[in-house]
């Protein structure tokens, strides 16, 4: 019964900081991917353990066509409303996509690149095995439009090659206006006298590293969101795919499935294939011997001879809007890594969209949340600055009674409870309250941190981007402020040793808030000062009320 208000509030003080120490090094120890050389990378084997055996033999594992060394492909732009894609006719691979509606971390007057050469980021497609064709072969580019022209919704890129058993095949890119998904077709057309058999893979490298960070500090002591892959079914639903997993050899993940999707999730943005519901499908991950990693998706195809098959599999690239990850697959937007408390981060974000859509402004939408919960959690509040109260009151006899048995700690403790129960205090009247809000604070620090609306969202003055740092920490010093403020506020320890502690407590926690993003110490900065309100009116109503007894 020792434990009171300010020992909780120590310790869930004390409990944040080895979380964002954990954080931390945890990145600065996570394994990093390995440049891949020069070479090109090899087309995926044609079945995977366990996969359904094709009718005809296929090239044993890891084998790959020839390289003509003296293939040059071309850099094909296609361009829509929301972004740009590169095919390169060797492999007929897209190799960059730059979203034009975000901006780039370090260079905010250029795009943001998805896929790019940077992080050796790729989606590759084709035919398993010798046979081909796959993206080391170099395919012939149909002439047509490259932009996607006033009064269109579609822009097309047809590419086409033949393998090497008669099996001709044609790709073609389709993206959309107001979409990033782009749809990736294979159309095999079997030119011989015996059927053939084979699968269609629709893969995605990358070489793990995340992207450079502006600040280094910041992203030291900032917590790091999920990267790497994840796979989703209706089986076993959404499952990370950690990429120190895969660089011991492990992945824990559905292997075989008739639905769901294959994704490389990074922070704040995603590329995932999306292959339709009810087609048969194998999924792999692994890190190659380049040191990159790929995940990809298999399809059996069967082609009788002279006849037609069409494989697809749409590619969604873009950033993680919950509209429009909802919109393209059943599950996708469960890649906006809310962590563990995401039951809770759900709600708190659509309430904060709902309050975007009525203010036009992110930052204001956060206030009117903090608000919102605030008003909710008031009753609990209440109760627990009530018993601050109380407990502030008594703290000079407390005082005196550590004072007078501080040589028998359990005649002070018996003294002490005899005080609480004279006074009708409950020492841990101010803990359950605290308790019940932190779930909600956490989960409200993963959608600030999570959420890719506030990337480069304006609030006001001389915050122009809530997800980065306050240029000028005029928010950090605030919160510093209001910190030490409810600190006095606060009734004083008993414990010489613990009421320094808590005397400093404020300073020291404040250091994370300086590398905090400028909406997340908005949210606290703002719940600090209603919270010093609303503990300032209580403890005035309080005074006026106390019984005559206690105000000697």
């Amino acid at each position: 019964m020792k434990m009171d208000t300010q020992r909780l509030i120590l310790l869930f003080i004390f409990s944040f900081s080895l979380l964002m120490l954990w954080e931390a090094w945890d990145k600065q120890s996570r394994p990093k991917g390995v440049a891949p050389p020069a070479a090109q990378q090899g087309v995926p084997a044609p079945a995977k353990p366990g996969a359904v055996t094709p009718q005809k033999p296929a090239a044993p594992a890891g084998t790959v066509p020839a390289a003509d060394a003296t293939a040059k492909g071309e850099i094909i732009r296609m361009t829509t409303d929301l972004l740009v894609a590169e095919v390169d006719t060797l492999g007929g691979t897209l190799k960059r996509v730059e979203l034009l509606h975000h901006r780039d971390s370090k260079d905010p007057t250029k795009p943001f690149v998805l896929l790019g050469a940077e992080h050796h980021y790729e989606a590759q497609s084709g035919l398993s095995g010798e046979a081909g064709p796959n993206h080391r072969t170099l395919w012939r580019a149909e002439t047509g439009e490259r932009a996607l022209a006033p009064g269109r919704d579609t822009v097309e890129l047809r590419l086409s090659a033949a393998g090497k058993d008669g099996l001709e095949v044609r790709k073609t890119y389709t993206l959309k206006r107001d979409s990033y998904v782009i749809d990736v077709a294979l159309e095999l057309r079997n030119m011989s006298s015996a059927p053939a058999s084979t699968y269609a893979y629709f893969q995605i490298t990358h070489d793990g590293t995340p992207d450079s960070p502006t600040n280094s500090v910041a992203a030291t002591f900032g917590a790091q969101s999920f990267i790497g892959f994840s796979v989703y079914s209706e089986e076993k639903k959404y499952q990370k795919v950690h990429l120190t997993d895969l660089d011991k050899g492990k992945s824990d993940h559905v292997q075989q499935a008739a639905d769901g999707w294959l994704a490389f999730v990074q922070h704040y943005f995603v590329s995932a294939w999306l292959p339709a519901q009810g087609v048969q499908r194998d999924y792999v991950t692994e890190k190659r011997p380049d040191g990159t990693y790929a995940g990809r998706v298999m399809i059996p195809a069967n082609v009788a001879p002279g006849a037609t098959t069409l494989v697809s599999a749409p590619l969604y690239a873009g950033p993680q809007e919950q509209r429009r990850l909802r919109a393209a697959a059943p599950g996708l937007d469960l890649v906006v890594d809310y962590g563990f408390l995401a039951i809770i981060a759900w709600p708190l974000f659509w309430l904060l969209e709902k309050y975007h859509l009525f203010t036009g402004n992110w930052g204001v939408a956060i206030i009117l949340l903090t608000v919102t919960i605030k008003v909710i959690f008031f009753p609990l509040s209440a109760a627990s600055y009530k018993s601050m109260a109380k407990m502030k009151l008594v703290t000079p006899r407390l005082t005196k009674l550590r004072e007078q048995y501080g040589h028998d700690r359990q005649k002070m403790n018996q003294a002490m409870m005899e005080l609480y129960k004279t006074e009708k205090i409950n020492p841990l009247g101010g803990c359950f309250p605290i308790l019940v809000q932190v779930p909600v604070f956490i989960a409200l620090y993963w959608v600030l941190l999570a959420a890719i609306e506030l990337r480069h969202a304006p609030f006001m003055l001389w915050i122009h981007d809530l997800s980065a740092l306050d240029p000028y920490y005029v928010l950090p010093i605030l919160m510093t402020a209001t910190m030490v403020l409810q600190t006095r506020m606060n009734p004083v320890p008993p414990d010489p040793v613990q009421a320094q502690v808590m005397k400093f407590m404020p300073f020291v926690f404040s250091i994370f808030f300086f590398f905090f993003p400028a909406g997340l110490v908005l949210y606290w900065l703002v719940n600090n000062v209603l919270s010093i309100l609303q503990q300032w009116q209580i403890q005035r109503m309080f005074d006026r009320d106390k019984p005559a007894h206690v105000k000697r």
